[in-house]
């Protein structure tokens, strides 16, 4: 499962220990904490970029920690609107993509409706 093998895998990268390494990930940690935008808003971008980057994995993470902030598959929908939008039809695939993810989360009782 996706879940397990991040975890898993950026466990390897921190035990290679490489200093610029271990800085960007705790600068992407930081990124998505309560600042002028809230946290919840800053996953709700982090999605939207990640769709219009078209990267299927980091769609899965934002969609995880939307749904745990909060986010209510209406307004994730919405958001992924946005990103199609400024994406263009290439979105398109990873707008399937992140249906599918949305219906397993849902699936189990992550997701509100």
């Amino acid at each position: 499962m996706f879940r397990e093998n991040r975890s898993r895998m950026n466990e390897k990268i921190m035990e290679e220990g490489h200093l610029g390494v271990k800085r960007f990930f705790n600068l992407d940690t930081n990124t998505y904490k309560d600042g002028a935008l809230s946290g919840s808003t800053k996953e709700l971008l982090g999605l939207v970029a990640s769709a219009v980057l078209r990267c299927n994995d980091c769609i899965d993470y934002h969609l995880e920690q939307c749904t745990l902030a909060g986010w209510k598959r209406d307004e994730i929908i919405d958001a992924l609107n946005v990103a199609l939008v400024v994406g263009g039809s290439i979105v398109i695939p990873h707008f399937r993509h992140a249906v599918a993810t949305l219906d397993a989360l849902e699936e189990e009782g992550t997701l509100k409706k």
